[in-house]
């Protein structure tokens, strides 16, 4: 036998070795781990390291955590494979292919099943795969693989564990969800032609005088959030009305409501819920003839995304609906502007993903700090805001000193405010309702964003061959703490005018 054959031999018996170390080693579960932990004991251990480290990521966890989660979460995993921990787009991945089948052997291997039998869903953009798993066994196996990236839990909703407790009633109740169509007190607007509402806030940021220089036009807005509703044809049919004029909105929706992971069908792109519709209308509404609010960016495009249910990413279907739709704006080259006013408490690692991916394309991501009552002093910026890839915006009330409205979340990731709280009555932004001719008010840092990304689309199409960072640079210099940045405010208020100037 020649000595070329003799190292072939060497050198794949090495490698059968390595493979069969990988995914057949004996695995010894100590005997305090071999139970699940409870739901509310899994929450409890993400309450302490947020309380703690001021953050909670799965990556961190141990096995037997995730596990316990996966348990009470239809034994739903999501796994981030790469080469390193920023190897999310699949495309750009030569191995994709072989990390993938090294996973999900090792996966075979451990759970005695074929791949048809666990395996949900392979990402078709990112690095990320959907499986079942039921054993302890199979995450210890997993964790010791070079290409994992990140094992989740998909579906342990935490919002939903003891819902008795304070923190957790407050999430429910704050989903942001309602149809409440409103009077606006006439303090809260001026009229404008042709016959819009101004509202209030407005003008404290100069964006009816940096209309004179831009309003928003050539410039695409992508809004995640809820839909939009059928029902207001300023966002609709409607959409250019007044001196609103050849601009577009398309709808879309990723969103599946059901309890059944491997179900594939979207509940439509319509809003059933009411906060996405009012996301829109203050980014973009029509400069109108009919005696509703404006939007900020009244000449710009929306390509809007039913992503969930409400505005806490709390199960499987809503952060997958959110990662969806973030890939999708990321590969729509007409999207500059992502504007997100949803989030969770801590890091979603495919949602993560996502807003990597549509970052790496180009776009400005603006997200919303936060808007709760009693997570104010537990929580500071939520999670996906706290991303670096993410401009955080958060609101705060009418007057001379910095102060946060009442609901919103306030730290070092804030980067721009909005003055969206009224000093005396308390009042918020008026908007179009989610039914035709009504109208409503809508606060927090949701509203907050969605001005911000509005302000941005008025300086991008005043300057449509800027860059993002460009853009993003160009709006911190209007900023009312420029050159300074607040622990706690960020750049502050931005001031329109200047920005598109």
């Amino acid at each position: 036998m020649s000595k070329k054959v003799l190292k072939l031999l060497a050198v794949l018996t090495v490698v059968f070795a390595s493979c069969s170390e990988e995914t057949e080693q004996k695995i010894s579960i100590p005997e305090t781990q071999k139970n699940p932990l409870t739901a509310q004991e899994v929450k409890n251990r993400i309450d302490e390291s947020i309380q703690t480290t001021g953050n909670f990521s799965w990556v961190n966890a141990s096995a037997h955590l995730i596990w316990s989660a996966s348990v009470h979460g239809q034994n739903i995993i999501t796994i981030g494979f790469g080469n390193n921990k920023n190897d999310f787009d699949r495309s750009k991945m030569t191995n994709s292919v072989a990390a993938q089948n090294q996973i999900l052997s090792i996966i075979e291997n451990y759970e005695g099943k074929q791949r048809k039998d666990f395996l949900i869903v392979a990402d078709e953009f990112l690095t990320q795969i959907d499986v079942v798993i039921e054993k302890q066994e199979t995450i210890i196996a997993l964790q010791k693989s070079k290409f994992i990236r990140y094992i989740e839990p998909s579906d342990f909703r935490y919002f939903s564990v003891g819902q008795s407790t304070q923190r957790s009633d407050s999430a429910s109740t704050s989903s942001g969800c309602g149809y409440d169509a409103t009077t606006l007190a006439t303090a809260d607007y001026t009229n404008i032609t042709p016959n819009a509402k101004l509202p209030w806030n407005f003008p404290m940021h100069n964006i009816n005088n940096a209309w004179s220089y831009s309003t928003g036009q050539g410039i695409t807005i992508g809004i995640v959030d809820t839909g939009v509703s059928p029902n207001q044809t300023l966002l609709g049919s409607s959409f250019n009305d007044g001196v609103s004029s050849g601009r577009t909105i398309n709808k879309y929706g990723v969103y599946v409501d059901s309890i059944w992971p491997w179900s594939t069908t979207t509940d439509g792109v319509n809003d059933l819920c009411g906060h996405g519709t009012s996301m829109a209308s203050v980014a973009a509404a029509p400069r109108n003839d009919n005696g509703l609010p404006v939007g900020v960016a009244y000449n710009a495009n929306l390509v809007t995304y039913r992503a969930a249910s409400n505005v806490v990413l709390d199960g499987y279907h809503e952060q997958n609906g959110v990662k969806n739709a973030f890939t999708a704006l990321g590969n729509n080259t007409a999207v500059k502007i992502i504007s997100m006013s949803m989030g969770h408490i801590f890091s979603v690692s495919k949602i993560e993903d996502g807003i990597k991916y549509a970052y790496s394309k180009g776009k400005l991501i603006f997200c919303a700090g936060g808007t709760s009552t009693s997570f104010t002093t537990f929580v500071g910026v939520i999670f996906p805001a706290s991303m670096a890839e993410a401009v955080a915006v958060t609101g705060v009330k009418e007057g001379a000193s910095m102060q946060a409205c009442d609901v919103c979340h306030t730290g070092s990731k804030i980067d721009f405010t909005v003055i969206m709280q009224r000093a005396g009555s308390g009042n918020t932004v008026p908007v179009d309702s989610y039914y035709d001719n009504q109208t409503d008010y809508v606060g927090g840092s949701s509203v907050a964003t969605a001005t911000t990304a509005g302000i941005a689309a008025l300086v991008w199409s005043a300057h449509p061959t800027w860059t993002r960072d460009q853009v993003l640079t160009k709006m911190r210099q209007s900023g009312s703490l420029y050159p300074n940045k607040s622990a706690t405010y960020g750049y502050g208020n931005i001031n329109a005018l200047l920005a598109v100037q």
